[in-house]
């Protein structure tokens, strides 16, 4: 049976999550956490999207995206995985899949619930037990949206920027509503 394809609409923010195979660890260390990232700017800065939020588990990730394309989303994703898969199971002296099937990508519809998504995104750490509050999780935007310093991996989307009229404000307004 031949695959659905994904409802991708240019311009738009869609939220991204790909898992571990057998929910197994995608990350072995903070060296593997460095390298997704890198790869994760250069992939994105190639195809032209725009990352707004993400967090890095264990065994999986969230990204919140904007593509300027259809093709562009898939062609950055399938580049991600194959350069950091190819790295990852050279370092770690494996082979075979790291993935387990293709990622998952959901458009976010209406304006409200993009900022419930980049929430629900950078608060994963906290649900999971791995820290107390988002900011402490070094592998994920929130520090960057709260303030705590900048990443020059995230564009900040048109929403974010309408919570306030300075970076402060914008800062505060989100750490309100991040509870």
């Amino acid at each position: 049976m031949a695959r659905l394809p994904r409802l991708i609409l240019p311009g738009h923010a869609h939220h991204i999550v790909l898992r571990g195979n057998n929910r197994q660890a995608i990350f072995f260390s903070d060296l593997d956490r460095q390298q997704w990232l890198q790869i994760l700017a250069e992939v994105a800065r190639q195809y032209d999207v725009a990352i707004h939020a993400y967090v890095s588990m264990d065994n999986h990730v969230h990204l919140l995206l904007t593509p300027p394309t259809a093709e562009a989303l898939s062609r950055m994703m399938q580049s991600l995985g194959r350069r950091y898969v190819g790295w990852f199971n050279a370092r770690h002296r494996r082979t075979g899949t790291l993935w387990e099937g293709r990622y998952r990508a959901g458009l976010i519809e209406g304006e409200r619930h993009l900022l419930a998504c980049m929430r629900y995104i950078e608060a994963n750490p906290v649900r999971a037990g791995l820290c107390a509050e988002a900011a402490q999780w070094p592998w994920s935007s929130a520090a960057h949206h709260l303030g705590l310093g900048r990443q020059a991996l995230i564009t900040e989307h048109r929403l974010y920027w309408s919570m306030g009229n300075t970076p402060f404000e914008r800062e505060h307004a989100y750490r309100e509503f991040m509870g």
